[in-house]
């Protein structure tokens, strides 16, 4: 029985209780979000349930922020690209969530390419990234990025030497040239340890949720984490240019890596909260001689919930 059936409400209190509703609906599914890690190694002790409360307030004053910021781009038509990369198991899925869990998907959409065709190896490095470029008023966060020519192909033996020093030859320039077009561009590196890889490694192994997670490139990683070291710092020094700097968030604590990355997005934008008009909602029409027909019950899908 609803909580209204129980006790005669008057309409006005139904509508809170509806709203109410709604908003605790919002606010679970974060929860979801945030169960699978919640008891990983044990119970969490008393100083981690007092952070995991700031950290449900913060994301969500945070997340209000973005919801500003969206608004802001759409408006004076910014075009912003956010570039997150960083080892596998770092984090980056779990922060690009939080970042567009309550954005509008017109404007702020998620770019993460598989890896090149046969006609995309052809092309110029450049091309295939392009066409996931922001129009005015656009936002696109990049799950990954040009810089895969960094990092997991100069690892893993996919592209030449004479394609890598080409590589660190252009990107500097063609990152300049996207920001003197009136592109902002903000590169997220996600930072972790030795041993925390091996430990989110090994959950999902034990994760029949997350194994999907694991593919065989992600376990050669795994093994070759000194190469990754190294072409990781070449890339700091030789791809941070004044324009689109390299930011590092430390990301061993997921919870305060996801705070430090959107509160540092946002200081790096120069967004401003915009005067909304007042929202209206029309009353419904009622026409006196429509009739609800009935749904089949052949069509209804099993209340098993």
């Amino acid at each position: 029985m609803d909580e209204w059936e129980q006790v005669e409400l008057s309409a006005e209190e139904r509508e809170r209780v509806q709203m109410r509703r709604e908003i605790i609906d919002d606010l679970d599914e974060e929860f979801e979000l945030s169960l699978e890690e919640e008891e990983v190694g044990g119970p969490l002790d008393a100083e981690d349930r007092a952070f995991r409360r700031v950290y449900f307030r913060e994301l969500i004053r945070l997340q209000g922020e973005l919801i500003k910021l969206q608004d802001w781009v759409k408006s004076t038509g910014h075009r912003l690209v956010v570039l997150f990369e960083g080892r596998d198991a770092a984090g980056k899925g779990g922060a690009i969530k939080r970042i567009t869990q309550r954005l509008n998907p017109r404007i702020c959409r998620v770019a993460a390419l598989p890896a090149p065709n046969d006609r995309e190896r052809t092309q110029w490095y450049f091309q295939r990234y392009v066409a996931h470029l922001p129009a005015a008023g656009e936002i696109v966060l990049f799950d990954r990025s040009w810089y895969n020519r960094a990092g997991v192909e100069r690892v893993m033996g996919f592209c030449t030497d004479a394609e890598y020093e080409e590589f660190y030859r252009s990107v500097p320039e063609f990152e300049r040239m996207l920001v003197r077009s009136g592109v902002q561009i903000v590169k997220f590196w996600f930072s972790i340890t030795d041993d925390e890889q091996e430990a989110r490694f090994r959950a999902r192994i034990e994760d029949p949720l997350k194994q999907w997670k694991l593919s065989p490139m992600d376990l050669e990683s795994r093994r070759r984490w000194e190469d990754y070291t190294r072409v990781k710092e070449t890339m700091l020094e030789r791809s941070s240019i004044e324009e689109a700097p390299w930011w590092v968030v430390q990301a061993v604590d997921k919870k305060r890596a996801r705070l430090n990355c959107i509160s540092h997005l946002l200081s790096l934008v120069p967004y401003q909260a915009l005067p909304h008009p007042e929202i209206v909602l029309p009353a419904r029409v009622h026409h006196p001689d429509y009739e609800r027909q009935p749904t089949p019950a052949s069509m209804i899908v099993p209340e098993l919930y």
